[in-house]
């Protein structure tokens, strides 16, 4: 609605518009230069007394490219990529005609439950925002000459596979899957044509990521483009113990943001792993049962959320939510109540490379 103050200010514009400008007209009809000088000067004024009851042009930009979607999953697709990052997460599930190789891969590994599902995002989403699954050629060309560290437990281990699945061709990647779940172990892959290299450090718990970023990373001549860390299921299981948690990962956050802080070069794109949904009853040993239930795992995902390590806490972390694509993916995509299908860790991946997409336009 339109307040008083606005109405009065334009009924007052009108009659100092119109009024000298027709006046103008009569006298200086025949001199037309001098007529649009006057007209242009009267304008101009009316626009300064205007100004203060009129929107912002950065508001009505914004308000312009606003694109409408289907309930709570419309973006606004705005000069800055960033507005969408929020929306990088809605994505929707369904059952697929057959299952694919990331899926079977997967199953086959007693990594998941073998029911085919995939996943995509919304249309209008896609289209205002760009979203898109990238090829083998796209995700080279945007990691061409990158170094990926991937550090955590089981979780962050199947995200590397879904990574070299997506790089490498499917014999080169079916050849390195044993090496890379050899158990409690370190993994490293190169993709030569490119120049990409992939780590996977093994750290079940934060104090092994912590020690990562302070000292490992500190003394090496080149820190990642692209670092990934997770953590939580070995705590939970062997420690319980939710404040505990959170202060480990004030420590990992207070690191990471102190291995950005001093290099000459672009800090590290950096994601933080979230917890996946978690079955109890699929379980398979007793203390998992005891000790990852529902509320357990709600008050670890809350020490996530407050401990400034992700980014809407003001930590350096995009948090890739893993609970949210299990959820989703539902209990059909695990066998064990905890690992689940490899289309959920390719879903996790590509949210992850667009928004690398998304901030490596806002640095250029």
């Amino acid at each position: 609605m339109v307040s008083a103050a606005a109405q009065a200010g334009v009924v007052a514009a009108c009659v100092v518009l119109f009024v000298p400008m027709g006046l103008a007209g009569w006298h200086l009809s025949r001199n037309k230069v001098l007529f649009f000088s006057g007209a242009l000067f009267v304008s101009l004024a009316v626009g300064v007394h205007l100004s203060p009851y009129l929107p912002s042009v950065p508001h009505l930009l914004a308000t312009s490219f606003f694109v409408p979607g289907p309930g709570a999953a419309s973006a606004a697709a705005s000069s800055s990529g960033s507005s969408c990052v929020p929306f990088l997460h809605r994505v929707s599930w369904s059952d697929a005609a057959s299952a694919g190789s990331s899926s079977a891969g997967a199953a086959a590994n007693g990594l998941g439950g073998g029911t085919a599902r995939t996943w995509s995002w919304p249309p209008s989403l896609a289209s205002a925002c760009g979203f898109a699954r990238l090829s083998r050629d796209d995700a080279s060309l945007l990691l061409n000459g990158s170094w990926v560290m991937v550090a955590g437990d089981s979780q962050a281990r199947l995200l590397v596979l879904a990574l070299l699945r997506l790089l490498l061709d499917p014999a080169a990647a079916a050849a390195a899957e044993p090496e890379l779940f050899r158990r409690h172990s370190d993994y490293r892959a190169a993709v030569p044509a490119r120049g990409i290299s992939v780590d996977f450090v093994w750290a079940p718990f934060e104090s092994n990521l912590t020690r990562l970023l302070r000292e490992d990373l500190r003394l090496a001549p080149r820190v990642p483009d692209v670092l990934v860390l997770g953590s939580g299921l070995w705590h939970m299981l062997h420690v319980t113990d939710a404040a505990s948690y959170g202060d480990a990962l004030a420590s990992v956050a207070g690191a990471a943001k102190s291995l950005r802080s001093p290099l000459p070069v672009p800090p590290p794109h950096m994601f933080w792993l979230g917890l996946p949904h978690l079955v109890n009853h699929m379980l398979n040993t007793d203390a998992k049962r005891a000790h990852m239930n529902g509320t357990m795992l709600r008050t670890y995902d809350h020490e996530v959320d407050q401990r400034g390590l992700v980014r809407g806490d003001g930590g350096p972390f995009l948090l890739l939510d893993v609970g949210k694509l299990t959820q989703g993916c539902g209990q059909h995509c695990t066998a064990d109540g905890m690992h689940y299908d490899g289309e959920v860790y390719d879903a996790v991946l590509h949210i992850m490379l667009n928004a690398l997409v998304i901030e490596s336009q806002q640095r250029i």
